[in-house]
């Protein structure tokens, strides 16, 4: 007398009709083969299943490699749609002070970033009534205040772009904005011959959201037409 348990004859058919449906199951073909092995008993090193066990494992490794590929292109496009967004929207203004106003405004909430800073250095005294005229956007600073504010004081070369979390001495730049903005993009301008250097500083609340190891080509594309907008403004 046999000792094999009775098998439905209906899911029998269903799985005659449509083997695909046990061969596209990952988790019901492991079954068949820890089952299959089992059978064979301990004595006997099955090399099939071992490689397709390996097989398994390289395919969960590439399929866990496409998927971060495919978020990592998303996450580009949605950039770049917002760079061009930002961009587009700084070129609307004809007025120099709605230019600023755009900046600290419209398009700080495009770029998703919580406060936005324009360093300009300038023999110029902050106080005076032609810059307190041009809102908070605006912040004059003697010669040689953005690269020393950029590289901390250290002696280290300036990179057009720098990501990083905030440290104490963003407190002049913020202002009353400091107590939680926490970290910051910081973009050197090049204004043109004869001009000192200026700096757009992007802060943010979130500590994570600029971050040395990010990429940092968009942000050099966004100040690069930076630089020529306030080309023609200081023109």
């Amino acid at each position: 007398m046999s000792s094999s348990p009775k098998f439905d004859e209906t899911l029998r058919d269903k799985i005659i009709a449509a083997p695909e449906v046990i061969l596209e199951d990952p988790d019901l073909m492991a079954a068949l083969i820890a089952a299959n092995e089992r059978a064979m008993g301990s004595n006997i090193v099955d090399l099939r299943g071992i490689a397709m066990e390996r097989l398994e494992a390289r395919l969960d490794r590439l399929e866990d490699t496409h998927r971060s590929v495919i978020a990592a292109a998303y996450e580009n496009l949605a950039g770049t749609n917002q760079v061009h967004r930002a961009i587009l929207r700084m070129l609307d203004p004809v007025e120099f002070e709605n230019f600023l106003k755009d900046l600290g405004g419209e398009v700080a909430d495009i770029l998703r970033v919580d406060c936005v800073k324009l360093v300009l250095e300038s023999v110029q005294d902050e106080a005076s009534p032609a810059v307190q005229r041009l809102g908070d956007v605006l912040s004059v600073a003697e010669p040689g205040v953005i690269d020393q504010y950029i590289t901390m004081g250290r002696n280290t070369p300036v990179r057009p772009v720098t990501l990083r979390q905030v440290h104490p001495e963003a407190d002049d730049l913020y202002g009353e904005t400091s107590g939680w903005i926490r970290s910051e993009a910081c973009l050197k301008l090049d204004l043109g011959d004869g001009r000192l250097p200026g700096m757009l500083a992007l802060g943010a609340e979130d500590p994570h959201q600029f971050a040395p190891q990010q990429g940092t080509d968009l942000l050099a594309f966004f100040a690069g037409v930076f630089e020529r907008a306030m080309r023609r403004w200081l023109a």
